[in-house]
């Protein structure tokens, strides 16, 4: 449910129904320990500094769209969210791995996972399907395969776009292997109908389907196996069903439902049980996961064609009760045994219903679940209890073990081995979009993280999931603001979209781990929460507003922690306010429409014009503070380059050799005999912070990577490697200040990512 990075994307035209033109890319591997030591050769030649790279646990916080359990080896399982990449379960360690971190920069829009496939067959063989949005303004999909369960890949490019972050993402599994021939793949599309691939997914073309695609539909919706017929969900018109036939063309399936919710909505999911030969489809009234009210459960006796109508709950959105059904699976092990969800039932929350009877009678699960989510206690949301789910489409039950069912839902995977207690089982897999990060100088958190969706974590380990949740009083979705007092850090704030309340901002004495909200805000506030900055003792907050529609409305100032607030009609609207390090009375702020600096020597008061003609256009270009100066400014301009001031924004110069810089940071400054290092000269950077940024500096490395400088900007070493990239790193990156070479950086769905030298 989060936005574009936004990077600039080439524009391509979908021509619906296009032939598939498709090029093979060999993609680096994964791990291996021999690889990895080539690529720390290859690293060592350009320039790089060999890191560990670790993900900072919090446990999901995003989407989980499809759950696959290999039905030919035990305790093999994958997932795919929507715009994190897929992961594979390692049953021994009882964790995820993830499997597409070594997607670029480039490559930012392959990070969701459309879908994926294994072969019952082939038990090492796996496939995915990549994109993240269809719209004509990102790049087309990808289909990766792998012959060793995705520690390495081979990729196909695609000439049409995919859609893993849109509506309809937890729909089922559009990539398919063909149950009759192991080289055939079909792939179904939202806007370019059904391809096949006759070389084990080599190269796609367009296949023949009754249905015509359309530039605004759902498409197919799923591929299913039933036996040797291959089953296609379709999400536009009236005929939502149809099967491969003896000639090896499609059909619409006859007798399929013709009235209710079956003749005119959307088929979500389909599950076939190979002991009764019975397919189990769900559907709803909106592809999902919102805005669905109404839903049913059929069943298809795929030898008699005969359809009965199962539906556990009918929805009643008359007496508020309205939601669809999602997620199907059987049970490979027992006759009869099906799991269904709901989705989108609000009031009374979703449940999982399970039958033994082929759909006879059901259980609802919810009803008596102990859930358990002591490992990752934001799952209460600032509240007592955590809820048994939400956005619940993906739900599949082990074939070796029938009382192991697993289900995603809009922020983790809950799972069971006696059908009562459940658990997240979410280990290694992470999903948050990272706005903020701060490393704290003192004592405490380890850091301090604001995310989109959940909101502010105080992470006192970076090893286990905080333990004391979402910040809360007030609870926020995503966090818009978070800033620490440099002179008094035991001073933080925070603001975001208010969840629960109209409070969009708070306060904390004691470093972020207990908070208050502010005790009066601004009108616009809550509608249109925007960053905030605090003044180096903590005396002085500014805080911006802008809508989510881009809207930009005056900053405010407060000078008693948020009691009152008044207007400083001199700063630029919008803009990002950052407050000196060591002078109180000094706050910045880039003006990214102008393209000029603002400075305020009244502890924000008002603000005057400084440096101008430098780039705009662009609200994501970034202006930092390097801590233990005043008036030490560097500005993040990304495809423009890097520049820095050192007289408090009155004048900026462009940092030669760095082409590019998305986002920047600060670090603890190298020992002495480490910054020798760097080359001849660096000794007056003797004491200056180590500075980090995901930016392109080609006497380094010819692309966007983690960097590292030691002396002030004029060198820099890569210190991320081809295998640890995850897409966009654009938002927001740190130094440790308490541990030099130490970074955090945070991705568009892949969490927080930190290293430190090897």
């Amino acid at each position: 449910m989060r936005a574009s990075p936004a990077p600039t994307p080439s524009r391509r035209s979908v021509l619906a129904g296009a032939a598939v033109a498709a090029t093979a890319v060999a993609l680096p591997v994964a791990a291996p320990a021999a690889a990895h030591a080539a690529s720390r050769r290859t690293e060592e030649v350009q320039g790089a500094e060999p890191h560990r790279w670790r993900t900072a646990a919090i446990g999901g916080t995003g989407f989980v769209t499809g759950l696959l359990f290999h039905p030919s080896v035990k305790g093999l399982a994958y997932a795919r969210t929507d715009i994190g990449g897929a992961y594979r379960w390692d049953d021994t360690r009882s964790r995820w791995t993830a499997l597409t971190d070594q997607l670029g920069w480039d490559d930012w829009n392959l990070l969701g996972v459309e879908a994926l496939a294994v072969d019952r067959a082939h038990p090492d063989r796996l496939y995915l399907a990549l994109g993240t949005y269809a719209q004509s303004w990102a790049g087309p999909g990808a289909v990766l395969r792998s012959e060793d369960r995705g520690a390495t890949w081979t990729r196909t490019d695609l000439t049409v776009r995919l859609g893993a972050n849109e509506d309809g993402r937890g729909a089922g599994e559009r990539l398919l292997v063909d149950p009759r021939d192991s080289e055939q793949l079909w792939l179904g599309t939202r806007h370019d109908g059904l391809l096949r691939s006759t070389d084990r997914g080599a190269t796609w073309a367009s296949a023949d389907f009754p249905a015509a695609p359309s530039a605004n539909g759902q498409g197919v919706m799923f591929l299913v196996a039933a036996g040797r017929t291959v089953y296609a969900g379709w999400g536009d018109g009236s005929t939502p069903l149809y099967r491969t036939n003896a000639s090896g063309g499609w059909e619409a399936v006859p007798g399929q439902p013709s009235g209710g919710v079956a003749a005119s909505k959307v088929p979500i999911r389909a599950a076939y049980d190979t002991n009764t030969r019975a397919l189990y489809v769900t559907y709803a009234d909106a592809p999902g996961p919102n805005g669905q009210s109404d839903g049913s459960v059929h069943r298809l006796d795929t030898v008699t064609g005969s359809w009965t109508d199962l539906t556990p709950v009918v929805p009643d959105s008359g007496a508020g009760d309205g939601f669809g059904y999602g997620g199907v699976a059987v049970d490979a092990g027992r006759a009869g045994t099906v799991v269904v969800t709901t989705n989108n039932r609000w009031s009374q929350i979703d449940t999982l219903f399970r039958s033994t009877d082929g759909g006879a009678t059901w259980t609802s699960l919810k009803d008596t679940a102990v859930l358990d989510v002591s490992e990752t206690p934001y799952l209460r949301w600032g509240g007592d209890t955590a809820k048994f789910g939400w956005w619940i489409q993906a739900v599949a039950i082990d074939p070796y073990d029938s009382r192991h069912i697993v289900f995603g839902t809009g922020a983790t995977i809950f799972g069971t081995r006696d059908l009562v207690h459940w658990a997240p089982q979410i280990r290694g897999l992470e999903e948050s979009a990272v706005r903020f990060l701060i490393a704290p100088p003192t004592d405490g958190a380890r850091l301090l993280s604001g995310l989109g969706d959940i909101g502010v974590m105080y992470h006192e380990s970076l090893t286990a999931s905080p333990s004391r949740g979402m910040a809360s009083n007030p609870v926020f979705g995503t966090a818009t603001g978070l800033a620490l007092a440099a002179l008094k850090p035991s001073y933080v704030v925070r603001t975001g979209w208010p969840s629960g309340s109209s409070a969009a901002g708070a306060y904390s004495d004691d470093g972020g781990s207990s908070w208050q909200p502010f005790a009066a805000q601004p009108a616009i506030a809550a509608s249109a929460p925007g960053p905030v900055a605090v003044g180096a003792d903590g005396a002085t907050l500014l805080w911006s507003f802008i809508h989510w529609d881009g809207t930009k409305y005056p900053a405010h100032r407060s000078t008693d922690n948020g009691a009152t607030w008044t207007e400083v009609a001199t700063f630029p609207r919008g803009g990002t306010p950052v407050a000196d390090p060591l002078d109180l009375k000094r706050f910045y702020v880039y003006d990214t429409d102008t393209g000029a600096v603002f400075l305020s020597t009244d502890s924000g008061a008002t603000f005057t014009q400084g440096a101008t003609g430098l780039p705009s256009g662009d609200s994501q270009f970034k202006l930092a503070a390097a801590p233990g100066r005043s008036g030490d400014l560097w500005l993040s301009a990304k495809d423009n380059g890097l520049f820095r001031s050192t007289d408090g924004g009155v004048t900026f110069t462009a940092m030669a050799g760095c082409q590019a810089s998305h986002a920047l940071g600060f670090g603890k400054a190298a020992p002495a005999g480490r910054r020798g290092n760097q080359g001849a000269g660096h000794q007056a950077h003797a004491s200056y912070p180590a500075i980090f940024q995901t930016g392109r500096v080609s006497a380094t490395f010819d692309g966007v990577a983690v960097l590292r400088s030691d002396d002030a900007g004029a060198t820099w070493v890569r210190i991320n490697d081809d295998t640890h990239q995850w897409g966009w790193t654009g938002e927001v990156i740190t130094g440790d200040p308490r541990v030099h070479g130490r970074v955090y950086l945070g991705t568009n769905g892949r969490g927080i990512q930190y290293a430190d030298p090897e």
